[in-house]
């Protein structure tokens, strides 16, 4: 097309989110009509074979064994990073240094540290820093965000989350690097931060906790388990709402599941991602026989959707969620208003989660951000 603009993209990894990138980078253009077009130029992977071989795959121009290749090339402009949580800060960090816009995987980073220190490269980059929290681009949260913005609700004052999986269920599985303490907390940066990125954009920041974590299998494979698998938290939020949170990676038959209620003065709205293109609302105002929720379905009405099918029923999936994320990241490249967790929000997100670890050691009401 003449004159079209191109953006030269990067990538980190190429597991299970990387190939989710890569699927978005290249649909995002025909989708979403954005003003930039992604171009792939550069991925890097454990080894220069498998590079190759994803490179080919995923339709990148050249593939590399060293992901600091992908960060020093001329012609990448934004990075995506999605590789293991321990090596986020390093590659992030290395990044803004070259100049690039970066579309980083949650969480952040495993430490408080390196998170600041992510948070701090950003602002002095004066580049794009994204985080990987697509569960706010389904446009079932955006109309429950309009919905409560507007008032339909009315003042929210408690909020109910849940995430929930059972890939670490099996008491007999094996040791897996999620089980050790270079993988992080557990169940708290792994699980907890999405509801959190959900919270903070339906109602608003949290900004104090108490909290527990649980192991359900000390050991694995004869090695001790470094992780928690299990998290509960009570919440203070900024405005006067109290809120609770579950996190939970050995819940037998839960599969993907975020689970929110949010209670208001005059209502209450409810979403399982189990269930992603509905949620359910009920309104106080009405006639009192025939009372109850009303599920709202998904449809062209709530945009993206329509960029996607044209007919409500037809239901987007998590893949869809990425590619409307990516349309974000090159809106704020593009310098126009974009719809993303930025590394300030992820910050505090990532506060949330180290304020929550560090009241379960010390068994008090720990404020978001405080201090040792």
């Amino acid at each position: 097309m003449t004159g079209e603009r191109t953006i030269g993209v990067g990538l980190i990894g190429t597991g299970f989110m990387g190939k989710c990138h890569a699927l978005a980078w290249n649909a995002v253009a025909p989708t979403l009509a954005t003003g930039l077009r992604p171009r792939l130029v550069h991925l890097a992977e454990a080894d220069n074979t498998l590079a190759r071989q994803r490179a080919g795959e995923f339709g990148f121009a050249r593939a590399t064994g060293g992901w600091r290749d992908v960060v020093s090339d001329p012609e990448v402009d934004v990075v995506s990073i999605t590789a293991p949580n321990p090596l986020h800060a390093e590659m992030a960090l290395a990044a803004f240094s070259a100049g690039k816009h970066v579309w980083c995987e949650k969480p952040m980073a495993t430490s408080r540290a390196d998170a600041r220190a992510m948070r701090e490269a950003a602002r002095a980059s004066g580049r794009v820093a994204a985080l990987g929290y697509n569960y706010i681009q389904n446009p079932a949260i955006r109309e429950m965000e309009r919905a409560i913005r507007a008032g339909a609700i009315g003042r929210v004052n408690h909020v109910r989350l849940e995430m929930d999986e059972d890939f670490m269920a099996d008491e007999d599985a094996p040791f897996a690097f999620k089980n050790g303490a270079a993988s992080g907390y557990g169940a708290l940066d792994d699980f907890a931060v999405h509801p959190l990125s959900l919270v903070w954009r339906l109602v608003g920041p949290v900004e104090a906790v108490v909290a527990d974590q649980t192991r359900p299998y000390p050991s694995r494979e004869g090695r001790a388990v470094e992780t928690h698998e299990i998290a509960s938290a009570l919440l203070r939020l900024r405005g006067g709402a109290s809120g609770t949170l579950g996190v939970n990676r050995a819940a037998w038959g839960r599969k993907g599941r975020i689970a929110l209620q949010i209670f208001g003065s005059r209502g209450t709205i409810g979403f399982d991602q189990e269930r992603m293109n509905e949620f359910q609302i009920f309104q106080r105002d009405g006639e009192a026989r025939l009372a109850g929720f009303r599920t709202v379905l998904a449809g062209p009405v709530h945009e993206p959707y329509g960029r996607f099918v044209p007919a409500p029923g037809h239901s987007l999936g998590f893949n869809d969620l990425k590619v409307i994320e990516a349309g974000e990241v090159l809106a704020a490249i593009e310098g126009r208003e974009a719809r993303i967790v930025d590394f300030e929000t992820g910050l505090a997100i990532e506060e949330t989660i180290h304020a929550m670890a560090r009241s379960h050691a010390e068994g008090r009401w720990i404020g978001v951000g405080e201090e040792n």
